[in-house]
């Protein structure tokens, strides 16, 4: 085990975003059921991520979400029995279904970005603006970089 791996080392860049992250999702949670919105769970409301899921497959919606098709169907059924989406066939792929939200989805979507914007604007109090930009910036940066789905050097520990 190297000094790097010991568990007094400080957590990996993962570990530290992931409750920041959580955070998040807990205040766009509250908030949307504050507003009323009771008829879903966190799983519901995460569906409604940046941009949308506005025509989007279900297929795509699962495969970004890192979920199975079966999971997503439950979830979108549970939206559509709640009146805040439609599913349609896509013009393109009569096979496939497209996401469509209602009026009532779109008011989530709305109350969602909202609520987001506040948690983010409630980081950026507690950074102060300066760091809060380089933040922002950098995970800008860092986002661009990854989805690029370019292949990453990987370490093979079996050289020395």
């Amino acid at each position: 085990m190297s000094s790097s791996d010991s568990p007094s080392s400080p957590p990996y860049v993962g570990a530290l975003l992931r409750p920041c992250w959580q955070w998040v999702r807990d205040q766009i949670y509250a908030g949307v059921t504050a507003e009323g919105y009771d008829d879903l769970n966190a799983a519901h409301v995460a569906l409604f991520r940046y941009p949308t899921l506005d025509r989007q497959r279900p297929s795509e919606l699962a495969e970004q979400l890192q979920i199975t098709r079966q999971s997503i169907n439950d979830l979108l059924g549970h939206l559509e029995r709640c009146g805040y989406i439609t599913r349609h066939a896509d013009a393109a792929d009569g096979r496939a279904r497209v996401v469509r939200l209602t009026a009532k989805g779109r008011r989530l979507q709305v109350a969602i970005t909202r609520h987001a914007r506040a948690a983010e604007d409630h980081i950026a109090e507690l950074l102060g603006p300066r760091r809060f930009s380089q933040l922002r910036d950098t995970l800008q940066e860092l986002a661009h970089r990854l989805s690029d789905n370019r292949p990453t050097p990987t370490l093979d520990s079996t050289k020395t």
